[in-house]
């Protein structure tokens, strides 16, 4: 298997050699570690990356590789059987019988009735309106229909109707390493830019050693530092859910950024910023980062661009308890206005089409927080965009 893994990082391009993969053999014969899926990701990214810009790669073929090893489940995930959730078909229904399909009648009242058939279901339930199961109306489960429900075990979103996902989901990071397709994205970028002389002078300057040398009558070499981007800019990524519909074009985007900004720092979140937000999507349930300290660490001198489509159930906006992912102190609203609050700068870039944003309850809530910043991701859009920052 350790063979294997070394033969398709090479497949895949990554610079690692022969030496690095017996000096982790010789790791593991010495039990550097104690042994854990967890231990050895840690280990080997150590002993074969040697550069930041290669461990997405590296994290994809680790996931290939290792697929079969068990990991660590949410410690908040309550223990549903598996078999009340195996797909044997889908509920397909006509836009009549969705009508005729009554929800339970609020967040609060969901989830209370979510705890109650949690306690009192005994085996597995398909095609019903009540019990947790698959196939059916009922607003918990997977692969049936209700216009308010809990999601679980489904791998993928269907009708965009679940209020919260009870399920262990994994994102990948978005690669600064596309090949961008159009030089337009950087063209619009490079109009958020303020030049300035910093750092250590290694850069020839042609003019003052001419000026120099005539004035002193010998030569007289004169060095300043390299001109650079000065603007400092945070970006906040969303990822996952309904944002991998958009994924290529948010690449594009981070990958523009990169090469544009010296000065870029970037977190991501999923949906709506709360109180944490993560660097690496495969860590982020223990690499986090407090969002308060953020908005500590980075002051109001930063451009805050947020990468997102603002798509996705109100009660994530304004429910204590609302996030699809965890079980959050407070509403997510409350964490943007903070944010909002803390930059002058800031602007919300949404690959949604601008034609569409009428028609969401949460695009239209987050355009009012952010005092109506929000751009479409087009060129147009990011061109105006950056004009809000300048």
């Amino acid at each position: 298997m350790f063979l294997h893994f070394f033969y398709e990082l090479r497949t895949a391009k990554l610079p690692v050699s022969l030496q690095e993969y017996f000096a982790l053999m010789d790791a593991l014969q010495v039990e550097l570690m104690e042994f854990s899926i967890d231990n050895f990701y840690y280990l080997s990214r150590a002993a074969l990356v040697k550069d930041e810009r290669h461990l997405d790669k590296f994290d994809r073929i680790f996931a290939q590789v290792f697929k079969g090893v068990e990991i660590d489940v949410d410690e908040l995930a309550p223990e549903i059987s598996e078999a009340w959730l195996t797909r044997l078909s889908e509920r397909f229904l006509t836009e009549e019988e969705k009508a005729q399909i009554k929800a339970l009648g609020g967040w609060r009242q969901i989830l209370d009735e979510f705890k109650n058939r949690l306690r009192e279901q005994k085996r597995r339930h398909q095609g019903g309106s009540k019990w947790i199961g698959t196939a059916g109306t009922s607003p918990f489960g997977a692969f049936g229909y209700n216009p308010e429900g809990i999601r679980i075990g489904q791998s993928e979103n269907r009708n965009n109707r679940a209020i919260k996902v009870w399920d262990k989901r994994q994102f990948r990071n978005l690669d600064d390493s596309v090949e961008i397709g159009t030089r337009n994205i950087k063209i619009a970028l490079r109009r958020l830019r303020r030049f300035a002389r910093q750092g250590v002078p290694d850069e020839l300057d042609l003019d003052e050693t001419i000026r120099a040398t005539a004035h002193r009558g010998y030569f007289d070499l004169i060095m300043r530092p390299e001109r650079r981007n000065s603007v400092k800019v945070l970006m906040f990524l969303d990822v996952g859910g309904s944002m991998d519909w958009h994924v290529k074009s948010a690449e594009e985007l981070f990958s523009a950024a990169k090469s544009e900004f010296k000065y870029l720092e970037f977190f991501y979140f999923h949906n709506c910023p709360y109180e944490y937000v993560w660097k690496d999507n495969r860590r982020r349930r223990s690499d986090k980062f407090s969002t308060m300290d953020v908005l500590r660490k980075y002051g109001p001198d930063f451009n805050v661009i947020f990468v997102a489509d603002a798509s996705m159930s109100p009660y994530e906006l304004t429910m204590a308890g609302g996030s699809v992912e965890h079980v959050n102190a407070e509403p997510g609203a409350i964490w943007l206005q903070q944010i909002a609050q803390t930059y002058d700068k800031l602007v919300w870039l949404n690959p949604v089409a601008e034609k569409y944003w009428e028609l969401n309850p949460s695009i239209q809530l987050i355009r009012r927080m952010t005092s109506g910043r929000m751009y479409p991701l087009t060129l147009a859009g990011l061109d105006n965009a950056m004009r809000e920052l300048m």
